[in-house]
């Protein structure tokens, strides 16, 4: 809400006479009650002659492209003053502000005489946004008759010594959309008492005549509507220039006396009006939902077709406005208009807000009505149009005021203790703080107190009609905390509870990233929404368990309205982005969950959220969920490790994938077993199903290269991705076991068919070998004309140590050549 300091000052004076602060006063005065302001802007410094001028003679110069006039305006001295100028908007007689030569006008715009279009131009007359007030350059600025005469000081009659203050108003205080609100607040800041506009006005009086006929359907949902009638009115009247100053300050750009002063009183009591051409209205009005097929022009020209959720002004004829966004063009008030119906209502402001979208539609009006107005205040308002309007317009009111009003429930009371707030800021108060600030707000407190016998005294509270956001005791402690001014709540650090640290679970979680970006990985949080179409690039079977996905009802991507079951997708997605931008070398990895469907329990109905969910409630939604287990997945393509001066460097292969699941088992304190397997987008002889215990517990390995080339991938890329949930939970100890006694190291190479697996081999050589054998790993594999056609030879590292004695080397070898004979017997391994 944007307002000028010299309006703030007058609300004020109102109820503290001789009131006046400072502009950083007043900045700091909206901070200590909670407001944030957006800008402070003093106008613009304007030096020199700045006269107001009556025009005499208007000469229209026609041999030019453009149209351009050739005016005598009167500026007090005895002959009158030669001006060019383009603007339109004027006539002999109007008064206008004139910069005379010498003047300057914001940006350093000096003013002097010279010749232009033929003719001598000494002095400029004056737009809005060539003085700086508003931003309003479509015409000259032309100020109400009787305003001053021709020559006095424009200074003074502009009020250019003026700041304009731009207050952020959040969505749940739209009662500070108004003067009338912000004045409040600013009363309070500075401890002054306030004297509420609306409380004094009074209907104006009127001739005898009818009411306008009002109705209320039950689907149109209005709160309120009241409508009167003033004939003989001047359409064509200007606003005095106090109004059109503070219009423009607020945003609000100045059109008639008539609509002016309906934008007046919106900006001053927060309550939106409308004027209707009432020669053009027809019957009744009614406020209805529109029917199906229902077409209104609107007041910027565009025909809309409604919608049976919008709400419309309609006479007998048909709609004439959208209720609460804009007017229609059919009842448009113009300059032949002598008779107006002027509207104030309280509209839903669900359907408004509704409304406004669907047509994208944005008003002032609107943006009061979506935030809610005050009922109370709707007849108030049209008083002080209609007196406005006859004092600018003329004309006079005719009839009573037609005032309809739905059924609406009392303001409920809230029962509040009154030393909630000292409790919740940790401070006392001296004792009537609570009362004293919710009658502040505009509250009726009853109750006590006040009296220091009252050992847990208790108020009840009835917030006023323009607080509806004023619904619990909570919602009242923050107004008393607020204007008490909360930079006076000390700040005081909890004290934390203590507690047994990270779950299990979280810490094998955290452990395994720590371990996985030591390995030289790089964590990526992948997007939680499949791509569309990635199983059918994968050549999933249709009912693969993958496929099984839950969709999300309102998704942030039509695209994407699946949540993931597997991780992969979103670090290829981010592999392949990586790959766009120059990063050819990756090793990604993510822990997150994914979310498993066709699993789930039985539909929960809508909770009541009038109540708190009771614990069969919770359980059955528990029980409702699918199943969210948390994987980690990795993918590696191009070098594992960097090329430099001592070689080429290494490509990734399945082996980093396979020793990265390693150090995932090891993180988690479990030991993995690799089994040849087939499984999509893995390539089929490049894969191992992990597992632990005999179960499956994930993938890893080089992926499938027809996958790789219709997602767009380099070949060769290599994957993993294993269910963490589905390791079972093991303790970790830091530090491990030193044996007193030496190891000793033995290297065996055996020879096995090609189709046997490496894990196979070194299951069985660690059968064979006893307890002797402390460690077991695969350095080497070879293949070629030595071992024969359809073999491979596979080389292991043995460790072998005793507990109690030191091993010799004939022991170590009897262990090794024992465990050789038991793999030639379990895999066909022979010693090479």
């Amino acid at each position: 809400m944007r307002l000028s300091q010299s309006w703030l000052t007058e609300a004020l004076q109102a109820g503290a006479p001789g009131w006046s602060a400072s502009t950083d006063d007043i900045d700091a005065g909206f901070v200590r009650v909670g407001f944030e302001i957006e800008d402070v802007e003093p106008f613009p410094t304007i030096t020199g002659p700045l006269v107001v001028g009556r025009v005499a003679d208007i000469e229209e110069l026609t041999e030019f492209k453009k149209p351009i006039r050739f005016c005598l305006v009167d500026v007090g001295n005895d002959t009158p003053q030669e001006i060019v100028c383009g603007a339109r908007n004027f006539s002999v007689g109007d008064l206008v502000v004139v910069a005379l030569p010498g003047a300057v006008l914001p940006g350093g715009f000096e003013i002097g005489a010279r010749k232009t279009y033929g003719k001598m131009s000494a002095g400029m007359i004056c737009s809005v946004s060539e003085l700086g007030i508003g931003s309003d350059h479509s015409g000259i600025l032309v100020l109400a008759p009787g305003t001053a005469e021709a020559g006095a000081s424009a200074y003074d009659i502009l009020g250019l010594d003026d700041v304009a203050i731009d207050v952020n108003v959040t969505p749940d205080r739209g009662y500070a959309f108004s003067m009338r609100g912000l004045a409040r607040e600013l009363a309070s800041a500075f401890a002054v008492p306030y004297a509420d506009p609306a409380s004094a006005i009074a209907a104006p009086e009127a001739a005898a005549g009818e009411p306008w006929p009002v109705a209320l359907d039950d689907d149109g949902r209005a709160v309120r509507y009241t409508a009167r009638v003033i004939e003989g009115v001047d359409a064509t009247a200007v606003s005095p220039w106090w109004m059109a100053k503070r219009l423009m300050v607020a945003g609000i750009r100045p059109i008639s006396g008539i609509v002016d002063v309906t934008n007046y009183v919106m900006a001053e009591l927060g309550q939106p009006l409308h004027a209707f051409d009432a020669d053009k209205v027809v019957g009744t009005v009614r406020v209805r939902a529109a029917r199906a097929g229902e077409k209104l022009e609107t007041l910027d020209g565009v025909v809309r077709t409604l919608d049976p959720e919008d709400v419309v002004i309609a006479d007998d004829s048909g709609p004439i406005a959208l209720a609460g966004v804009m007017g229609g063009a059919a009842t448009e008030v113009t300059a032949s208009t002598t008779r107006i119906l002027l509207e104030s209502a309280d509209f839903d402001q669900v359907r408004v807000f509704r409304t406004g979208k669907r047509h994208k539609l944005s008003s002032e009006a609107a943006k009061r009505f979506e935030r809610r107005v005050d009922p109370e205040v709707t007849a108030v308002a049209s008083h002080r149009a209609a007196a406005l309007i006859t004092e600018i317009a003329g004309g006079r009111v005719v009839g009573d005021l037609s005032d309809v009003r739905a059924a609406a429930e009392p303001t409920a009371a809230i029962v509040i203790a009154a030393d909630l707030p000292d409790a919740v800021a940790g401070i006392g108060y001296p004792t009537g703080t609570t009362a004293a600030r919710l009658r502040e707000v505009g509250c009726q407190v009853t109750g006590d107190d006040v009296t220091a016998e009252a050992t847990a005294p208790t108020l009840t509270v009835v917030p006023p009609t323009w607080r509806p956001d004023l619904t619990q005791p909570a919602d009242l402690v923050e107004e008393v905390l607020r204007l008490e001014g909360l930079e006076g709540i000390p700040a005081v650090l909890p004290s934390a509870p203590g507690g047994t640290g990270l779950t299990p679970r979280q810490r094998r979680r955290r452990g395994v990233g720590i371990a996985l970006a030591t390995n030289g990985f790089v964590e990526v949080l992948p997007y939680p929404f499949l791509p569309a179409g990635v199983f059918d690039v994968w050549g999933l079977a249709q009912d693969d368990p993958r496929r099984a996905t839950v969709q999300v009802l309102n998704p942030l991507e039509s695209d994407r309205p699946e949540l993931n079951t597997t991780l992969l997708p979103g670090l290829l997605e981010m592999t392949a982005r990586n790959l766009a931008r120059g990063n050819r070398d990756l090793s990604l990895f993510a822990v997150g969950q994914v979310v498993l469907g066709g699993d789930q329990g039985p539909v929960v109905p809508a909770l009541d959220v009038t109540r708190r969910p009771s614990d069969e409630d919770l359980a059955a939604l528990d029980a409702s969920l699918p199943k969210q287990p948390v994987h980690v997945a990795a993918v590696l393509t191009g070098l594992r490790d960097p090329a430099g001066p001592w070689g080429p460097g290494r490509a990734a292969d399945a082996y980093d994938a396979f020793e990265a699941a390693r150090t995932i088992a090891a993180a988690s304190g479990v030991e993995l077993t690799f089994v040849a397997d087939q499984e999509l987008p893995w390539h089929p002889g490049r894969c191992a199903r992990l597992e632990v215990d005999g179960q499956p517990v994930g993938f890893a390995g080089e992926l499938h290269p027809a996958v790789l080339e219709r997602a767009g991938l380099p070949a060769r890329l290599c994957a993993l991705e294993i269910d963490l949930d589905a390791l079972p939970l093991t303790q970790v100890l830091p530090s491990p076991q030193v044996s007193h006694y030496p190891a000793v190291l033995q290297d065996v190479n055996v020879v096995v068919a090609d189709e046997v697996p490496a894990q196979q081999v070194q299951d069985a050589l660690r059968v064979g070998a006893g307890e002797l054998l402390e460690s077991i790993a695969l350095f080497d594999v070879f293949v070629g004309e030595q071992v024969g056609a359809g073999n491979k030879s596979l080389t292991f590292a043995l460790t072998f140590r005793a507990d109690d004695r030191t091993l010799t080397e004939e022991d170590a070898n009897a262990a090794k050549l024992a465990a050789v004979d038991y793999a030639g017997g379990a895999v066909g391994a022979r010693l090479r």
